[in-house]
This record gives structure tokens, C-alpha cells and sequence, in this order.
């Protein structure tokens, strides 16, 4: 559903691509993560969830009001 509607403005992709970036840099990385790192990444990964969730409502309620106006 959400590659048919826009994103509504929503910085999802931005957010996806600093997830990405965190990740590609902490792979040559030896030892654990630090409290930080993972404290960075799950609150990049919470709001994806949260912008993922947003945007499917907003489709779905976009989606209604077009089939309203065909019938």
C-alpha cells in the first residue's frame, strides 16, 4: 500500500538511511557495542516503527476517501 501514496512528508527514508550508515560502520568493528551505539540505533529503529505506523493510517485513510469519491 505505502509505494503507492507519498510519504506525507515523514523523514522515513532519511531515517532508514542513518540506520543503514550506523550499521555499515559498526561491521568492521571489533568487541561489543557500546551503550551509546545501542541506545542510537533502537531509538533510529523505534522510530521507523513509529513513522511506518503513522504512514500506514494515513494511507489507509487516504485509501478510503478514494474509493469514497468513486462511489
Amino acid at each position: 500500500m505505502r509505494a503507492l501514496l507519498e510519504d506525507h512528508g515523514l523523514p522515513l527514508v532519511q531515517l532508514k538511511e542513518r540506520r543503514r550508515d550506523l550499521i555499515v560502520a559498526l561491521m568492521g568493528q571489533h568487541g561489543p557495542l557500546s551503550e551509546r551505539q545501542i541506545a542510537e540505533i533502537a531509538a533510529i529503529q523505534s522510530a521507523i516503527v513509529a513513522f511506518e505506523a503513522v504512514l500506514d493510517d494515513l494511507d489507509a485513510e487516504a485509501e478510503v476517501a478514494l474509493r469514497d469519491r468513486a462511489a
